[in-house]
């Protein structure tokens, strides 16, 4: 058994989770405790049985209730050094002997799961995106970046599935209400994901064995789901693919999205 679930996915607050045989992981988290611990009972899984928080980035919408869990239920967090640094306030809450540390690029284990942290492109002390391995299966986590490397495309590769990033649509944010210097840095080199951009990426990774993506991160002022969901379809016959070649899905901003079986 290989399953993804998105509890959480959104400008206002992020949380993932990944479930196999022997193991229960979320990736960050980004929304209140009493919200994650509300979601996972929805999928019939009590918080106790989480067996680490794995960290993509300290930003407060990807770790507003690591310390607090970590402290109330025991559970290990894995960060690489710098986001550890990059997030004092919630480290303090948290037990020395639950603070573990990974180095990006390099691959670790949690029981019958493997990890692989790569860099990604956003503004950030050193975020990260994970490839996640269980037997001979792949599945990848890539949001919150600006652009997409062929370091990032090399890691995304031969992923069965992924969740990726599509967090504005380039008209709107050119018209919203948003200061200009921030328009700046969510269109910028290190800030989010188009879903143009997302829809040439997941073009470019079908021809690489990708079957399922969910769209996810999608800004709520920018973006609406209906929307991420055309513009990527559009981009991927554009590229000379047909609609059915892969199962799209599209995140939810409040609660868990459709649970996902790998193998």
């Amino acid at each position: 058994m290989f399953k993804f679930c998105s509890l959480f996915s959104g400008s206002t607050g992020n949380s993932l989770l990944i479930e196999s045989d022997n193991s229960k992981i979320l990736i960050d988290a980004g929304e209140s405790a009493k919200k994650i611990v509300s979601a996972l009972s929805l999928l019939d899984i009590n918080i106790s049985d989480i067996d680490a928080i794995l960290v993509t980035h300290e930003h407060s919408d990807h770790v507003k209730s690591l310390g607090t869990l970590s402290k109330k239920y025991n559970i290990p967090v894995y960060a690489n050094v710098s986001t550890w640094n990059a997030m004092p306030e919630q480290k303090q809450k948290i037990l020395d002997i639950n603070q573990k540390i990974f180095e990006v690029n390099t691959e670790f284990e949690i029981k019958d799961l493997s990890f692989k942290p790569f860099h990604i492109p956003h503004d950030a002390a050193d975020p990260c995106g994970f490839n996640v391995f269980f037997k001979s299966n792949k599945i990848s986590i890539a949001t919150d970046l600006g652009h997409a490397t062929s370091d990032i495309m090399s890691n995304l590769e031969k992923s069965s599935f992924i969740l990726l990033e599509s967090n504005y649509d380039p008209d709107i944010l050119k018209y919203s209400k948003y200061p200009f210097s921030l328009k700046q840095r969510i269109a910028g080199p290190e800030g989010h994901l188009s879903n143009t951009t997302s829809g040439k990426i997941i073009s470019n990774l079908i021809e690489t064995g990708l079957h399922s993506v969910m769209l996810g991160h999608l800004s709520k002022e920018n973006n609406f789901p209906e929307l991420a969901y055309k513009t990527v379809v559009e981009e991927i016959i554009n590229n000379h693919h047909d609609e059915s070649d892969i199962r799209i899905g599209v995140a939810k901003r409040d609660g868990p999205s459709k649970m996902i079986t790998i193998a």
